[in-house]
């Protein structure tokens, strides 16, 4: 529960409300090691408190890199943030994701809106080690082309031929030259075996549960799925219950969660 000071030491904006922060310790501690999944929670002095998903790569601790859309006080204080600014950071808590699985596997990412962002850790780190995986497939989906994150790095993952790297739109416009429409049809393009496969989903919780039914049709096993679960996020080591969902606090038993362990409780309300 202490916070460790940190300094911003990095800031780019990626659309008109989401920010990505580079957060370098102001002490001379060691460095804030996590694994691809994990969060911290970030304090604003005098503001308050949220939960942020790690977004850097796990092989530089050295910084921690945070992406953050404006949707409230915090999230907002954390936006107005400029370079040399204080905040406090403790962490990281959660689990990850399984992002050593059975050598020879194939791997599917399935990303919508700010949901790349905790899948970037993952991906930075399949591709750090591409040769351990036999197939890896990426699906993004967004609003809009104006709410794609990370445009420069996409450009890039989309021209490994080493990767298969989707992008759809939920709204065309005249700038964007691309597909349009849900994420599930573009799994139709993707060559994984169902049964040597593992799937990482993270989004809005709508559209993981229809990814997840998608996968499972297509004989995805759903013990090999891999789901984000989203809860109000207070103290980050189940003591306070404001994310328990049902059985399971999410910031313990998650935020990254077997999809068949979960699947019952995904979009219940007043879980």
């Amino acid at each position: 529960m202490m916070l460790r000071p940190f300094t911003v030491k990095s800031k780019l904006a990626e659309t008109s409300d989401t920010v990505t922060l580079g957060f370098a310790a102001a002490d001379e501690g060691p460095a804030t090691r996590f694994e691809p999944g994990q969060f911290m929670m970030v304090y604003v002095f005098g503001v308050g408190e949220v939960p942020l998903s790690i977004s850097g790569d796990p092989s530089e601790p050295e910084v921690l890199v945070h992406t953050v859309r404006d949707v409230g006080a915090v999230t907002g204080a954390i936006c107005s943030l400029r370079i040399g600014d204080s905040v406090g950071i403790r962490g990281p808590y959660g689990t990850s994701w399984p992002v050593e699985p059975t050598p020879g596997r194939d791997v599917v990412l399935v990303a919508g809106g700010i949901g790349l962002a905790p899948l970037r850790p993952a991906l930075y780190h399949l591709l750090a080690n591409r040769s351990r995986y036999d197939s890896v497939s990426v699906v993004y989906g967004s609003r809009t082309s104006a709410d794609l994150l990370y445009r420069e790095e996409l450009a890039g993952w989309r021209s490994r031929p080493d990767v298969d790297f989707n992008i759809t739109v939920d709204r065309d416009s005249p700038d964007w030259v691309g597909d349009v429409g849900m994420v599930t049809p573009l799994l139709d393009r993707l060559r994984f075996i169902p049964s040597n496969t593992t799937a990482i989903v993270c989004g809005p919780e709508i559209m993981m549960r229809v990814v997840a039914k998608d996968l499972i049709e297509r004989d995805v096993h759903p013990d090999d799925i891999y789901v984000s679960l989203e809860r109000n996020f207070k103290c980050g080591i189940g003591f306070c219950g404001h994310c328990q969902i049902g059985p399971k606090f999410a910031c313990k038993d998650g935020p990254v969660a077997v999809y068949s362990s979960v699947a019952d409780l995904l979009g219940q309300e007043e879980l």
